[in-house]
């Protein structure tokens, strides 16, 4: 039994929001869409606290890396901009993208930070230097989303034109490419055992595919509209789903079967557009979308 109980929400941003980051610090939260700049707010007290800096573009990706005192966005522009926590500063801006910044990672045990694109590349910086290691050409279209296995040594790309691109992270070579959706992948999320990994697409379809042989598993209709973004729970063994058909979907990790909807038809006083963006934070689970809201949800598992 799941039992889901709205808690907070938290208004200010004046337009749709595409980006929502928990800080390395805990109890602080960062968002970013489509109006001036990137917001900081406390889980604490449920509160605004600051606009950190302005921005010139839409924000579309926003990465804390883990021991690190920095906080990475990407820009529709193709910026990728760099806030020093410490000096409390902007520093110089990654520029080498000309195209929109769709997501943002990094690998801990290299020191690196993957940038992925509307122009097809991804770019790879060092996280103590920031500056630019490598490129790769992953796609002659957009990539959309990163995910990088827990063991470090894969990362995929999804991509608009709808494959799924698996490289090695030692040395970057292509070891596998999925094809199964028939639009463009908007998330992806390796399962916390790295055993497999879930795929999200414009065409509502959750996808799950073994990490070691590449072949599908399961194919799940899981929404009635793009499903934006996958978030595996920290210590449970269920996954979200949010999508642009305004709900969020809670599904078992083992099994793949759907045990709770989030959605004002079922009930709840929950997103009246897109979800877009959702992240866990404990037993709390945080969601934002294009109605301009953040909303904090409880959940418990009896």
């Amino acid at each position: 039994m799941i039992t889901v109980e709205k808690t907070a929400e938290l208004t200010g941003h004046s337009n749709p929001i595409f980006a929502l980051t928990l800080s390395q610090k805990p109890g602080i939260l960062f968002t970013g869409g489509n109006d001036k700049g990137v917001v900081e707010w406390s889980l604490k007290t449920n509160s605004f606290i600051k606009v950190m800096f302005p921005v010139a573009t839409s924000v579309y990706a926003i990465h804390c890396p883990e021991d690190y005192p920095l906080m990475i966005t990407g820009l529709r522009s193709g910026e990728v901009m760099v806030f020093d926590f410490i000096k409390q500063q902007l520093l110089p801006s990654l520029k080498h993208h000309r195209k929109p910044i769709f997501d943002i990672k990094s690998v801990n045990t290299k020191k690196e930070l993957l940038v992925a694109s509307e122009d097809g590349t991804v770019s790879i910086w060092s996280l103590d230097t920031l500056q630019l290691v490598h490129t790769i050409k992953v796609s002659n279209d957009t990539i959309r989303c990163i995910s990088i296995s827990p063991d470090e040594k894969q990362v995929a790309f999804g991509c608009r034109d709808s494959e799924i691109k698996i490289y090695d992270l030692d040395d970057y070579t292509l070891v596998g490419t999925l094809k199964g959706h028939t639009m463009a992948v908007f998330s992806l999320q390796y399962s916390p055992d790295g055993s497999y990994l879930v795929s999200g697409s414009r065409d509502a379809q959750v996808k799950i595919w073994d990490t070691n042989t590449f072949e599908l598993k399961e194919n799940i209709s899981a929404h009635l509209f793009a499903i934006n973004h996958i978030a595996f729970h920290p210590t449970r063994p269920y996954f979200a789903t949010a999508s642009m058909d305004k709900s969020i979907k809670l599904w078992g990790a083992d099994d793949f079967k759907l045990y709770k909807i989030i959605s004002r038809e079922k009930g709840f006083d929950t997103h009246r557009l897109s979800v877009n963006k959702i992240a866990w934070n404990d037993h709390q689970l945080l969601s934002t979308g294009d109605d301009k809201k953040i909303i904090l949800w409880d959940i418990k598992f009896d």
